[in-house]
């Protein structure tokens, strides 16, 4: 029986951040992630962009019961864009109709020293990264996602990401590396 499924790339792979447990690993062909902001969310997050020279990995998972509608509302910044044909995953024709969340072109923004991305949500979607993945998906993650020039607010010691995890040393250290390497410092408020 074919179920509707999306297609996460950010924090949705870090499982202890939802309650989909029919979720699995997968690969998007032809999408970018990228740092964007929107004027319907006061923080900067990922957005799924067109790119035909790349591919990310991610999980997909069912709609709760195959109601589109009540992820739409869920996932009101983005659109829902039909992404089957573009999904490897192990699911064979059960996941027939898979969609991936983007924000639409034209209601989306540079992020600014307004609307940083948060910390806290980053260290959420790696160590998803980390646990699905390894450290070299994680990294994976850095090299396919644009807009690491955007400003980076360090609100770890006060999470403003509702759904933030404690990380281990280790995952901290991954991220506070990958971040050096790419030349992004975190500031404070």
């Amino acid at each position: 029986m074919e179920r509707a499924y999306f297609f996460g790339y950010g924090s949705l792979v870090n499982r202890a951040t939802h309650s989909f447990t029919d979720a699995h690993k997968a690969r998007a062909s032809g999408w970018r992630r990228a740092w964007r902001s929107t004027a319907l969310r006061p923080v900067s997050f990922l957005t799924a962009i067109p790119d035909r020279e790349c591919e990310i990995d991610g999980l997909i998972a069912h709609v709760p019961n195959d109601d589109w509608a009540a992820l739409d509302a869920r996932e009101h910044a983005y659109a829902r864009v039909g992404a089957a044909h573009q999904i490897s995953h192990p699911l064979g024709t059960k996941a027939a109709s898979i969609a991936i969340y983007a924000i639409a072109d034209g209601h989306h923004f540079d992020p600014s020293l307004e609307n940083p991305i948060l910390l806290s949500y980053l260290d959420v979607v790696i160590q998803g990264y980390l646990t699905e993945f390894g450290e070299e998906g994680a990294a994976r993650f850095f090299e396919t996602t644009s807009g690491w020039n955007a400003p980076l607010l360090n609100d770890r010691a006060a999470p403003l990401y509702p759904r933030a995890q404690s990380l281990t040393s280790d995952e901290t250290s991954f991220i506070d590396q990958a971040l050096a390497r790419l030349g992004v410092v975190a500031h404070k408020r």
